[in-house]
């Protein structure tokens, strides 16, 4: 049974050590793409658009 607690803790340690590692990756371009995405909706309601429509070319 304590070897059992022991690699349920081992695993959620390593566990929590990727998901760790992949937000600490992943921040930058998620930041760096809701400012873009930011700046084009600006654009897009600046430019006149009668449509509200994000998504239309």
């Amino acid at each position: 049974m304590f070897w059992k607690i022991i690699g349920v803790v081992a695993l959620i340690w390593v566990a929590m050590a990727l998901v760790g590692v992949l937000v600490k990756g992943l921040f930058w371009i998620v930041a760096v793409s809701a400012v873009v995405f930011g700046l084009y909706l600006l654009f897009k309601a600046m430019s006149g658009s009668d449509s509200n429509d994000v998504t239309r070319v």
